[in-house]
């Protein structure tokens, strides 16, 4: 048995799965998310050891035969998150996650320092670790001297299952310290920041060991012998190893709190002007670019928060056959945006509201909001060189028929739907600690599910769409002077 942990921004998922790949038993620990200032988001470390610890315990309880079995535990986790220690490895002040955006003025003067981009192959954007570590070097001097070591999320939950400090390189890469070409720790940029390596974990690959899991937890939970504790994967390359995404060519939508659209690729393609992500994939000589938006489903329940209905609710409410666009588009830039326009102070906006502009109306302006905010991605992809023929659909939103039609005909290609079954980041880690358990082949484990549907672009609304889109387009410098 293998264990996949994917520590998420709203709880931690922990899967089991068979020598097979066969999914056993899943249970989740639920988390929140402190936003004590606008454009802050922050969480405890310590919740996200009782999240993970409630999840395990439930798979203790329902399946306590299979959890004694595990030979290899994977892990996944939000990217970017500045967890910092002191010497004695105790907390310093809460985690800044992905979406905290106050260190934009940061990364803007880290970003204007060229070599950041020359070795890393990307743009600093706010959302990434080396900033929120300088914006605390500013404001929380006293904290930052005593930093000793940095950790992402995943690696501060690996810390406490097995006392090592490791990381890998596709959750590295989005530090801004990681040369992206040579997968190593870069001096200079680490100097940048007041930091050196010593601050940093050690970088092994997805695929590899990082450490075993702790004698103490192991009897807590069960477990017999030694379970081999994987590199990982930050959460976008841990859904691509659970969607078998690994190949050139290949690639998703992830519809989650945050919009992906990610491809593979078998060479280092950076092109940080676009703003697209170029980073290391969770097995070795490979690298993944993708875009990212901040607000995917997030935006969804955003409107369900303030119409009263659930996100099920408000899209049944659109029927079956997608619509044309309505008169109201919707800017889904509720905490910011990063692909393609890199602005941290940028608002959302809902334009063209009228009278006869209903419920109903505005679920289909966020749906197509969102929609064309992947387009946008996927024409940022393209600059950076990458061509897609058509994308898997992943994540909570994906349940939707109606927001993938949306998707597919704003796209201009095909979206297909996998076969029943969880392909998602908990999967992906659970797969690494496959391969790292049984040193196995990771091409010969990360294989893509089935198809079960594809949905085409509705062509006969192409061209509505097209116009929607160039509408779109063209509200975000309209609206950039006076959103933020």
């Amino acid at each position: 048995m293998y264990l996949g942990l994917d520590l998420g921004t709203s709880g931690v998922k922990a899967l089991l799965i068979d020598a097979d790949q066969n999914p056993v038993a899943s249970a989740n620990g639920e988390l929140d998310v402190s936003r004590p200032h606008d454009g802050w988001s922050e969480q405890n470390p310590a919740h996200w050891i009782e999240a993970t610890q409630a999840a395990v315990t439930a798979l203790k309880q329902s399946h306590p035969a299979e959890l004694a079995a595990v030979k290899g535990i994977g892990l996944s986790g939000q990217m970017h998150g500045a967890t910092l220690l002191d010497a004695e490895g105790a907390v310093l002040r809460p985690c800044m996650l992905w979406n905290d955006t106050r260190s934009y003025r940061q990364a803007a003067a880290l970003d204007a320092d060229p070599r950041f981009r020359a070795i890393t192959g990307n743009i600093v954007f706010p959302g990434f670790t080396a900033p929120k570590v300088a914006w605390v070097k500013e404001n929380e001097p006293d904290i930052f001297k005593r930093v000793a070591k940095v950790l992402l999320p995943k690696d501060y939950l690996r810390l406490w299952l097995t006392g090592e400090f490791f990381s890998e390189m596709s959750d590295a890469a989005g530090t801004s310290w990681l040369d992206v070409a040579t997968r190593k720790w870069s001096p200079e940029l680490l100097a940048a920041t007041g930091l050196d390596e010593s601050h940093m974990p050690a970088l092994v690959e997805g695929t590899e060991p990082a450490g075993t899991l702790k004698a103490e937890l192991a009897a807590r939970w069960g477990m017999g012998g030694k379970v081999v504790v994987a590199g990982g994967a930050g959460d976008n390359a841990a859904s691509a190893c659970g969607m078998g995404t690994v190949r050139p060519g290949q690639a998703f939508v992830s519809l989650g709190t945050s919009g992906v659209l990610f491809a593979a690729n078998d060479s280092y393609l950076p092109n940080p002007e676009s703003a697209v992500h170029t980073f290391c994939h969770a097995l070795p000589n490979a690298w993944h670019q993708m875009g990212v938006i901040l607000s995917a489903t997030d935006s969804l329940n955003w409107l369900s928060g303030v119409t009263g209905a659930d996100a099920q609710a408000l899209t049944s409410e659109l029927g079956e056959a997608l619509r044309a666009p309505g008169s109201v588009t919707f800017l889904p830039y509720l905490s910011g945006e990063r692909t393609p326009h890199n602005d941290a102070v940028i608002r959302g906006a809902l334009i063209g509201l009228a009278h006869q502009s209903d419920r109903v109306a505005l679920t289909q302006a966020v749906l197509e909001g969102v929609a064309f905010a992947l387009r946008d991605n996927l024409e940022a992809l393209r600059a950076a060189g990458t061509e897609l023929t058509a994308v898997t659909a992943i994540g909570g939103g994906s349940r939707s028929r109606y927001w993938l039609r949306a998707i597919a005909t704003a796209l201009g290609i095909p979206v297909n739907i996998p076969a029943d079954g969880d392909f998602g980041a908990a999967f992906g880690a659970a797969r690494l600690g496959l391969v790292a358990a049984e040193k196995a082949d990771p091409m010969a484990i990360f294989t893509p599910p089935a198809t079960s549907e594809t949905i085409e672009p509705d062509a006969g609304l192409s061209a509505a769409y097209g116009e929607a889109y160039q509408r779109y387009r063209a509200l975000y410098p309209a609206i950039r002077g006076v959103s933020s």
